[in-house]
């Protein structure tokens, strides 16, 4: 526990500007996403922009949550152009459920994703993590591809990538990273009862 601690404490220590910015932006961002915002997007690409710079650096060697965290900053642009679409009612896309079909393309996105990063990271990298960083990111793929869609269950797909990604990236002394994944663990289980109970309101007044 204490060698733990006082890893923890050097970590902190040794944390970069870019990652305090990148940790910052990256709260706001789920904030905004628990309370519904569109505001999600444009502080989320902040935050990807420069995880896309630190988690590449040799020093970490995470290409498969960079590559991710690049998936996320064209998500995002994607997701804030499809949020702030208005449809014929002059109201904004709604928090809907996935249908089977979108569920199933979700899984998709999350086991060939796995493949095709641990292909990718086995053969032309040196990561040393190949598995639990590709799976971190196939998942959270699926996740973002939901959240884009204002889909409800991509709290489901985005919390099971947060808690693979806690140790792997207290094992790269991440530290600020990490505890942020906690924390976005945390609210993204109120995020799904919060998002539940307007889907469950619309539902009972249609």
């Amino acid at each position: 526990m204490n060698d733990f601690l006082q890893q923890l404490q050097k970590g902190l220590h040794d944390m970069t500007y870019w990652e305090v910015t990148a940790v910052v932006f990256a709260v706001l961002s789920v904030i905004c996403q628990k309370k519904n915002n569109i505001l999600v997007y444009p502080t989320g690409l902040v935050s990807t922009g420069i995880y896309v710079y630190l988690l590449s650096r040799d020093h970490f060697k995470l290409y498969a949550d960079a590559t991710l965290n690049a998936y996320y900053f064209v998500m995002s642009v994607y997701g804030w152009a499809f949020w702030a679409r208005k449809g014929a009612s002059g109201d904004v896309v709604p928090i809907t459920r996935s249908n089977p079909r979108e569920l199933g393309t979700a899984s998709f996105i999350a086991l060939i994703g796995w493949f095709i990063f641990h292909y990718l990271l086995t053969h032309f990298s040196d990561s040393n993590v190949p598995v639990m960083d590709a799976f971190v990111s196939a998942t959270a793929c699926a996740g973002m591809w939901l959240l884009a869609k204002r889909k409800l269950e991509n709290w489901i797909f985005l919390n099971i990538s947060n808690l693979a990604a806690i140790p792997l990236l207290f094992s790269k002394t991440l530290y600020p990273t990490a505890l942020l994944t906690i924390f976005l663990f945390i609210i993204a289980i109120f995020g799904y009862i919060s998002w539940r109970k307007e889907v469950l309101q619309r539902e009972i007044t249609q």
